[in-house]
């Protein structure tokens, strides 16, 4: 099973009972917010949002998990991966900060948890786990509208298409994420715009890890060199400060002796 969902935003209220779901399931704390940050609801703690636009309307954003990821194709280590399932899922222990897949993402969905000590990058994984589980994503669960709904993505599509046939005069004629850089398992239909999702940028139907792929084949050779030249300075460092609480120690020693 491909997994997907499909966010129909003309049955969102903005109850934001989502957010709620996901920061409850990955105990996400408070927001802090960060004036140079984007306006749109996403943070290290915010892994889903609800933005409200003109009219009332309300559109969900978050990770589109695309079919073929240009985080993971930008990301040097191997943290960011595309699931058999659908899910883009991150693993922490393999990333080493430097947001290359911040940079890549079409969609500006990663975001940097500058409140750790060793920061990493946090964003939606599709409920990867309850996935596979047979289970629906959090988000999906708690949504009292049914306006995100959970399944199959061949599914899904042909039930997007098929509110958009029966309500031409409701609905733009298009599935967001369909086709867009290779096509998403985060997919939308709408009654309103949603070029801001893109900042109103066309993506085109070109997978982006054609483009990203090539360039980070040049990355290998230096990355390894400056992980090696930074590991060398935190060995030396680590070194001198174990030597420094010895040297310490044994003059704590010396003095209750002497």
């Amino acid at each position: 099973m491909k997994a997907a969902i499909l966010t129909d935003t003309t049955k969102c209220i903005g109850c934001r009972e989502c957010v709620v779901a996901c920061k409850r399931t990955y105990g996400l704390g408070p927001d802090v917010p960060r004036r140079w940050s984007s306006d749109d609801g996403l943070s290290a703690r915010n892994w889903t949002a609800v933005v409200e636009k003109p009219g009332p309307k309300f559109i969900r954003k978050q990770c589109r998990h695309c079919l073929e990821p240009a985080c993971a194709s930008a990301c040097p280590v191997g943290a960011l991966h595309k699931t058999p399932e659908g899910p883009v899922v991150y693993d922490s222990s393999k990333c080493i900060g430097c947001r290359y897949c911040m940079m890549a993402c079409p969609y500006g969905i990663p975001r940097y948890d500058w409140e750790q000590a060793v920061p990493y990058v946090r964003k939606c994984v599709l409920c990867h786990e309850r996935v596979q589980k047979g289970q629906q994503p959090a988000c999906v669960e708690a949504c009292p509208t049914k306006a995100t709904i959970f399944g199959e993505r061949e599914t899904l599509l042909a039930e997007a298409k098929k509110r958009i046939a029966e309500n031409p005069g409701l609905y733009q004629a298009k599935v967001f994420g369909e086709s867009e850089v290779g096509g998403t398992s985060v997919l939308y239909i709408s009654d309103t715009d949603l070029s801001f999702l893109t900042y109103g940028r066309p993506l085109g139907d070109k997978p982006l890890p054609t483009l990203t792929a090539p360039a980070m084949q040049a990355v290998p050779a230096v990355f390894v060199g400056m992980g090696a030249l930074m590991s060398g300075l935190w060995w030396l460092t680590n070194r001198r400060n174990k030597v420094k609480q010895t040297e310490t120690a044994d003059a704590k020693k010396d003095e209750t002796h002497g």
